[in-house]
């Protein structure tokens, strides 16, 4: 196949050009200047310039492609994103969903992956949930849901095959928020924040390493299976497990525990809510659907792989003391 992928340089996207490359497939990875361009030919894809917010630069880049996955996002990394912050994201997921089923009618592509966020359907009451159940976006994934429509609605106007892939909560060794987990672990800055007045109710998450994230993208785009798939690992995880195991495999010090109220201040309302409001689901209908299974089946082996790649490559230094964080 030819595929073409938006965001071909992001945590996401460079893997998934590696992916399907190894496959066979021929991929076109949008750039947006010289280093983009070297990151795309590493991963043996094709680099073409342009712009997800220009429509007409897109029809050009898409080309003949089979396949498009509108993998782009600007999600903010800082610690207190503003409303303008997540407007610039909804820009790209949402404006630039609309430019993508515009040049994919235009070039005749078939197929359109996109990467929703699972906790877009969370239940306000925290129970678990599936693909069926009612969304509930907040201003953080409002882009999610308004995107997801836009799909949607191109697979009832244009008839396109869509595949929407919600994915729970991304970590990697070059994922920005799971390297500010580990400094801030090192550096007993990341506390396990708790809902209640004394912060002892743990919220669930339901977690994905970015590579099984590019592997399920990689085995839906060989398919012409349509739907709206959850693709998480196999086990959700409470996030005191999930702070203590980090903190453990990075050999920092062990974690303290502060309630919701007082890390609203410290943290933002953003990553408060993210991390006490539980968003427990399965990946039952996307192995059943596309016959994908993650290769880190839970957080642990993930976590294994993420400090190791990070000793590897000296972002970790071993020291007398433990590990001292020497990457950027």
């Amino acid at each position: 196949m030819k595929v073409f992928i938006t965001g071909a340089t992001g945590v996401l996207g460079h893997r998934l050009v590696e992916r399907l490359c190894d496959r066979g497939h021929e991929v076109i990875g949008l750039t947006r200047d010289e280093k983009g361009d070297d990151l795309v030919e590493r991963q043996g894809g094709i680099p073409r310039r342009g712009n997800v917010l220009e429509q007409e630069s897109l029809s050009v880049a898409v080309d003949d492609a089979d396949v498009v996955v509108h993998a782009a996002t600007k999600i903010p990394t800082k610690m207190k994103p503003t409303a303008d912050d997540w407007e610039q994201n909804a820009r790209i997921r949402v404006e630039g969903g609309r430019n993508i089923v515009a040049a994919a009618v235009d070039t005749g592509a078939t197929r359109v992956l996109f990467p929703s966020v699972v906790w877009v359907a969370r239940q306000p009451d925290g129970s678990f949930f599936d693909e069926n159940a009612a969304r509930h976006p907040d201003r953080t994934t409002q882009s999610a849901a308004d995107a997801e429509d836009v799909f949607h609605d191109a697979a009832q106007t244009h008839g396109l095959d869509i595949g929407i892939l919600r994915c729970g909560f991304f970590y990697a060794p070059d994922s920005a928020q799971t390297r500010q987990f580990a400094q801030n672990l090192l550096s007993r800055r990341l506390p396990i924040v708790g809902g209640g007045v004394f912060g002892r109710q743990d919220a669930k998450l339901s977690l994905l390493h970015a590579d099984d994230a590019a592997r399920a993208f990689a085995d839906a785009a060989e398919t012409d299976v349509t739907g709206c798939w959850h693709v998480v690992d196999n086990e959700p995880v409470t996030v005191a497990e999930f702070i203590r195991t980090f903190a453990e495999e990075l050999d920092a010090p062990k974690p303290f525990r502060i309630p919701a109220w007082l890390g609203r201040p410290l943290a933002g309302k953003d990553a408060v809510r993210l991390l006490t409001h539980s968003m427990a689901t399965a990946n039952d209908m996307f192995e059943r659907e596309i016959g994908w299974e993650p290769m880190y089946p839970t957080f642990r082996e993930g976590l294994q792989q993420v400090v190791e790649t990070w000793v590897n490559d000296n972002t970790l230094r071993e020291t007398p003391e433990g590990y001292e964080w020497t990457g950027e």
